[in-house]
């Protein structure tokens, strides 16, 4: 008698096979998908908090309910081009510090695992501060080992915008700038407010010393 094979078993052993064949998906993959999500929304919370601000200067009787609501000022940021994992922020110096006037442009660099991890922000335009070094690198805490997924891009640059303001002396990037930052017998005349050495722009001033002679300072970017 003919033994036939049984078609069934035959068609699990050939499904079997296949599914062998086929790559297994790492565990650790990550799924860009809800990374982009995220990211979208942050960027529809600064857009409408530009818009509030906007309003808000153009009816001085409406800027404080504008900040209630969200509104933040000097504070932006766009992707940069089609990748929604680049960003361009600029932030503007604070009211009464000796940045005030002043804007700066900083690229961000998020990562596939965000905001888990924070991204890589750096100042694209030079910056003359205790905290900033020379290729733009920024030591913040919340940018390190302080980083939490609650935080979004809004509160990195409003961070960053407080940190132009309160610089930390006793962790330099640049040594320099926080000498002079701790030198309190030096005297920063209100020139370098608008147009120094803080401000990183190209400024030949004087500073002045409590008994001592005139020292002519010249900082070039």
């Amino acid at each position: 008698m003919e033994v036939r094979p049984n078609p069934t078993v035959e068609n699990l052993r050939a499904t079997a096979a296949a599914s062998s064949k086929q790559p297994v998906s790492s565990p650790n993959t990550v799924d860009t998908t809800s990374v982009t999500q995220r990211l979208q929304k942050e960027l529809m919370s600064l857009m409408v908090s530009i818009l509030l601000n906007f309003i808000g200067s153009k009816n001085a009787g409406r800027i404080k309910k504008c900040e209630m609501s969200g509104g933040d000022l000097g504070v932006s940021a766009f992707p940069e081009g089609e990748s929604i994992f680049t960003w361009i922020g600029t932030i503007e110096g604070g009211k009464g510090t000796m940045y005030e006037g002043l804007s700066y442009k900083l690229s961000l660099h998020f990562p596939l695992d965000y905001p888990f991890k924070p991204p890589q922000v750096k100042f694209e335009t030079m910056c003359f501060h205790p905290n900033v070094d020379q290729y733009g690198n920024i030591c913040l805490d919340i940018l390190q080992d302080k980083w939490s997924s609650a935080y979004d891009c809004r509160t990195i640059l409003l961070s960053i915008q407080s940190l132009l303001g309160e610089p930390n002396p006793e962790s330099p990037l640049n040594s320099y700038a926080a000498a002079l930052l701790n030198n309190k017998e030096v005297q920063i005349p209100f020139g370098i407010k608008h147009h120094g050495i803080f401000g990183g722009h190209c400024a030949q001033t004087s500073l002045l010393q409590k008994n001592g002679p005139e020292t002519v300072l010249c900082w070039r970017i």
